[in-house]
């Protein structure tokens, strides 16, 4: 198959700019891959779908405030910072969003004067490796000052957030709660993995009664997840390398599952590609930590998940195509004409699919 083979037309409207007050109140298409059964229901309605013996398994990444503004010491040029990842001791990754980025031993002023960096390296491309200098810990700062990184498709108005309104403040507030899954504890991701964005604490705790194992996986979601495809043959893609760790308790819990039968749940397809990537030719999860750059597209055989939770996903997209690997192409792109006739929302703060 070819990237092109996955587009299709999305009114704009349907892209939810802002998520439901109540997150479980998200509508939940279910789509029976025997089938091809199509249900419409509610997010809340999950424990009706999921048995005595399955096990949910969820991504515990927390996504941290990874957007910085500031300016050049020497010129007063305004700059803006992605941080990506943390690769030495106060050394980060970061991306620069202006069209003249600072050459290497610049020196740059962040947070209100807060934070203090010096350029190490500066790619060709929009990649720079900055040192950073604080008497305060990187991440408490970023708490304080820095800005949850949306998806393009978002639309905030960010063109004042060095001096941001008090409108401004409250809603990046309110993305900073949202744009995070309920049991996020490990910081380290620069995008949510959105399909966890629909479960609730009650919501969790209903399933776990009902004999619902849950476990948890941490694979930190890099900017590469709105990296577009820009090669028509899928063979030629890359995927962006992601830090994963699978504990040895998750493992175990994962194979006695699969032993008793019961079914392995994934929340969204960072679970998917960590379990995938972590098993081995005879079934069984490795533990342990690493980085995955898996590529699922059709045909592919998965062998650990069996039922998926995910979102409604961008045209010709890598997240559109791991779905489209497990259900097939022809079911999806019939659940997705009817999720469009129906007025569900769509990406990060939509609406949810759940595929049996």
């Amino acid at each position: 198959m070819k990237t092109s083979d996955f587009n299709f037309e999305l009114p704009p409207e349907l892209i939810a700019q802002e998520p439901l007050p109540d997150r479980a109140q998200s509508r939940l298409m279910v789509v029976d891959r025997k089938s091809g059964h199509i249900e419409h229901r509610r997010v809340m309605d999950l424990p009706l779908f999921l048995w005595a013996g399955d096990r949910l398994v969820l991504n515990n990444t927390r996504v941290i405030p990874a957007r910085l503004f500031g300016h050049k010491v020497a010129t007063g040029g305004r700059v803006e910072l992605l941080l990506l990842e943390e690769v030495g001791p106060h050394t980060w990754d970061v991306l620069c969003g202006v069209a003249r980025k600072p050459r290497p031993g610049a020196e740059l002023l962040l947070a209100g004067g807060r934070l203090r960096a010096r350029v190490v390296e500066n790619s060709d491309s929009r990649f720079m490796r900055v040192e950073f200098d604080s008497r305060e810990p990187l991440l408490d700062i970023l708490e304080e000052e820095g800005i949850v990184p949306l998806p393009p498709y978002i639309h905030r108005d960010i063109e004042d957030t060095q001096t941001p309104n008090v409108a401004q403040r409250q809603r990046h507030q309110a993305d900073r709660e949202r744009y995070q899954t309920v049991y996020a504890r490990v910081p380290g991701a620069v995008a949510a993995p959105t399909a966890g964005l629909h479960l609730t604490e009650s919501l969790l705790e209903t399933l776990k009664t009902a004999g619902v194992g849950v476990s948890e996986i941490t694979l930190h979601v890099g900017v590469g997840t709105f990296k577009p495809i820009k090669v028509e043959e899928l063979t030629e893609h890359q995927m962006d390398p992601e830090r994963y760790v699978v504990s040895p308790e998750t493992a175990e819990a994962i194979h006695r599952t699969r032993v008793a039968g019961g079914r392995i749940v994934a929340v969204g397809t960072t679970s998917v590609r960590t379990l995938e990537s972590v098993t081995g030719p005879d079934g069984r999860i490795l533990a342990g930590q690493g980085r995955s750059a898996l590529f699922l597209y059709p045909p592919y055989t998965f062998k650990c998940v069996d039922v998926l939770l995910t979102n409604f996903h961008v045209p010709q997209s890598t997240l559109l195509m791991l779905v489209s690997a497990f259900a097939g192409w022809e079911l999806i792109r019939a659940a997705y004409a009817e999720a469009i006739r129906e007025r569900y929302r769509f990406y990060s703060y939509g609406d949810a699919m759940l595929i049996l």
